[in-house]
């Protein structure tokens, strides 16, 4: 399926396992560049490299953290 939003970029967070994981290996598949948020560094390398393999075309960054703290 087209969606034609190929080239984009989105931001998911909660993204090395379950529903956010899925989210973003939907949308890479789709061609978008992705930014994934998780509290586990460990987990969410992982899962970064997992979503590249997806689709080597685009770009994947991922920046540990909980978003819920101040100053995040």
């Amino acid at each position: 399926m087209d969606l034609g939003i190929a080239g984009r970029w989105a931001v998911i967070c909660a993204a090395s396992e379950g529903l956010g994981f899925a989210c973003a290996a939907a949308l890479v598949a789709e061609g978008v560049n992705v930014v994934i948020n998780a509290r586990r560094s460990e987990q969410l390398k992982v899962a970064a490299q997992q979503l590249q393999n997806i689709n080597s075309a685009i770009s994947v960054k991922w920046i540990s953290g909980d978003i819920t703290l101040a100053g995040f």
